[in-house]
This record gives C-alpha cells, structure tokens and sequence, in this order.
C-alpha cells in the first residue's frame, strides 16, 4: 500500500514537472522567450508541420533547427513594422486566401499546410502581375516554362485558382520524384524552388547512408558544397517554409490576433 502511494505521488510530481515546463513556453509570446525556449518552441512545432505534412516524424539535426529558428526570428521582427512589411498584413492576406489555398491542395491529396504556405514564402500572398528578374510572376512565383509545363498560359499564372492547382500537382510530382527519402515532401518544397533535376544531382554529391535520415539538413550544412544560387537563394527555402507555417499555425504566440490560417 505505501508503495502505491509513493508511486502516485512521483506520478504526480512528474506530471507537475512537465506541466511546469510546458507552461514556461506556452504562456509567453515569442519575443519574451529566451534563446532556449525559442529554440524549445520551434523544435516542437517544426516537428508538428512535418508531422502533418508527411505523417511520420522528421529527423531534423539540431542545426536546421537553428536555420528555422532564424527565420521564425527574421519574420517576427516585422510584427506591428509601420510599413508594409508588417507581418500583421501577411496574414491578412493569407487570411483571404486561405480556403481556397487549401482546397486546392487537398483535391491532389497533398497537404492543405504546403499550399497555405508556399505563397507566403513565394510571394506573401501577393499575387504579383511584373516578372521578377527570373521571370516569374503570381501569387506561386511560376516561370512561364514551368506553368506551360502545367498547362497554364500567361494569363493562367495570375488566376489564383488555376496557378495553386498547378502547384499542387508540381508538389505531388515532386512527392513522386523523391518517394524512397524519409523526407520526400521537403525535398518537393526545395524542388519547387531548386528545380528537380538540379536537387537530384545535389541529393548525388551530398546525401549518403550516414546523413541520408536527415538529407534536407545534409544538403543545407553542406551548403558551400553546392552552387551560389543554392547558398544565397535555395538553401533558406524549406526553413522559411517551416518558420512560415509555425507563425501561421500559431499567431497568437507572435502577438498576431487572428486564428491559425488553416483553421479556415
């Protein structure tokens, strides 16, 4: 008998413990946090995205971690910024947008959560008329060839519907292309941005039996490894993407007063 009360009680001191410890991160906002629990804060929620995104957990090193932690930083700084860079209306935008984002996703079974934050990432939801200096133009940044690719006219790449339709099949394509690596669905996100052939022939050079579990992270700390455009553009594409869907998903720590985008 006085064993099972001992038991109770060490039950009930663990559980107090780890409630403690949850509650010193989740009452707070982000920019109250300290570097270990910032760090804490996006370890756990990366790991949720990915969850959703592909079913399974991702093996992500302590390194990318750090990468989205940067970023998830590099966008709350522009909360409540008297400009229009203010986060406040990025959100905004996605707001509007969001339904239909995700639905489209959904219809080519690919997570609603790529399609709620590729645009972020993309364009910030702006679905932007003048070629950037690639050529690219919408709210899913195509280039012209690769909307052709998917059936879409000039005029396609600016209807949004028809451009987050696109998108979704290129991501499910992508999905396809990588279906033996435990992270097939970030590498499609890299893909889109990378261009495939060009991630197959890094994936060649930089992943191997050792980092394979992980090989996003392999290509990102090996990033002087592989060529400009991939160590000044493409290698803060997926960390951008998570710290993107963990601000999204979760406004209200980053003192956002809306609800997450995929709640809509």
């Amino acid at each position: 008998m006085k064993l099972q009360k001992m038991l109770i009680l060490l039950a009930v001191i663990f559980f107090l413990t780890a409630l403690e410890t949850h509650a010193q991160t989740s009452g707070k906002f982000y920019e109250d946090m300290s570097r270990s629990e910032r760090l804490a804060f996006v370890r756990e929620q990366a790991r949720r995205i990915a969850r959703e995104i592909s079913g399974k957990e991702y093996a992500f090193t302590s390194d990318f971690e750090v990468d989205i932690q940067k970023a998830v930083t590099q966008y709350a700084q522009r909360v409540g910024k008297s400009n229009d860079r203010d986060l406040r209306l990025v959100l905004e935008r996605g707001q509007a947008q969001a339904a239909k984002l995700s639905a489209a996703f959904r219809a080519r079974n690919v997570s609603p959560l790529i399609g709620l934050y590729i645009p972020w990432v993309e364009s910030e939801y702006l679905n932007i008329p003048s070629p950037n200096p690639m050529g690219a133009i919408g709210m899913f940044q195509f280039l012209p060839k690769t909307g052709e690719h998917f059936g879409l006219s000039a005029q396609d790449l600016l209807d949004i519907d028809k451009s987050a339709d696109a998108a979704a099949r290129y991501i499910a394509q992508n999905v396809e292309t990588f279906k033996e690596d435990p992270m097939k669905e970030a590498l499609a996100l890299l893909a889109y941005n990378r261009g495939e052939q060009r991630l197959t022939r890094d994936l060649k050079v930089l992943v191997n039996d050792q980092n394979r579990q992980c090989s996003i992270c392999a290509l990102t700390a090996d990033r002087s490894k592989l060529d400009e455009t991939f160590s000044s553009e493409n290698v803060f594409y997926v960390p951008r993407f998570f710290a993107a869907a963990i601000i999204g998903e979760n406004p209200q720590v980053f003192g956002l007063q809306t609800q997450p985008l995929s709640s809509n």
